[in-house]
């Protein structure tokens, strides 16, 4: 397929390149030359297997988690595991966790309204403590983050935060996380009806290591994640270690 889509490119060069924007409002074709981009690994996470994270978290703790404290959990320990950065550097995930529960009597009780409060919520942890934890353990560490939201979210509200939990490195160790399989993009009809599919732009303006939760094309159902996260020398053993929850 690369090689057939190269020859027929030729012709067509300009499809080959990328859109660009030299000045604000002013688009046009960069012939690059780079074609069509391809997504290089598939790693399938059965329901079973997510299952069985749950239950060897409860096992271990006698609590429940999420699927996202599971799923989460599982890419972050596989990630460290790939990237293999040194024992004492730092490996960080962040994620925006929901407010609005915290803003009972702030924000409109109105039907009707709809609107995102969200604040950051950060882990901070050694290389070599996540790769050597067990996942239960590591799915502990996302817990943990989630429940001290309230006291830290009001702590900021009342002005008392003396960290700034906007201020990650932005570095090789650092990933952050977005949800998008409740934003319901998928269900608006944009005049040619619902759309089959909805995710992100994937360019080469990446910053920051990410992994964005989706929603499967109809009729699949569960989750879909797009995985931004490692460099392509680390990418075979990050599919590797991912596969053995599949």
């Amino acid at each position: 397929m690369r090689q057939g889509f190269a020859r027929a490119l030729v012709p067509y060069y300009p499809v080959a390149g990328r859109i660009a924007e030299p000045s604000p409002g002013d688009l046009v074709v960069d012939c690059t030359g780079e074609g069509v981009c391809f997504v290089t690994q598939v790693v399938e996470i059965s329901p079973e297997s997510i299952l069985r994270i749950k239950d060897e978290f409860k096992a271990a703790t006698g609590e429940t988690c999420s699927t996202f404290d599971a799923v989460t959990a599982a890419v972050f320990k596989c990630r460290a595991l790939a990237v293999e950065l040194a024992d004492a550097a730092e490996v960080r995930l962040g994620f925006a966790a929901s407010t609005r529960h915290l803003l009972q009597g702030v924000l409109p009780s109105v039907d009707g309204y709809y609107g995102n409060c969200v604040y950051p919520v950060g882990i901070t942890r050694s290389s070599k403590t996540i790769r050597e934890a067990p996942l239960p353990e590591v799915v502990g560490v996302m817990r943990e983050a989630k429940e001290a939201l309230k006291v830290r979210f009001t702590d900021w509200m009342h002005g008392g935060a003396k960290d700034d939990h906007y201020n990650v490195p932005l570095d090789y160790g650092t990933v952050t996380v977005s949800d998008w399989s409740r934003v319901g993009f998928n269900e608006v009809d944009y005049g040619f009806g619902e759309p089959g599919y909805v995710f992100t732009l994937n360019d080469d303006v990446n910053i920051v290591a990410s992994v964005i939760y989706l929603k499967p094309p109809a009729p699949k159902r569960g989750i879909r994640l797009m995985l931004r996260c490692v460099e392509e020398p680390h990418a075979a053993v990050f599919a590797d270690e991912l596969a053995k929850y599949a």
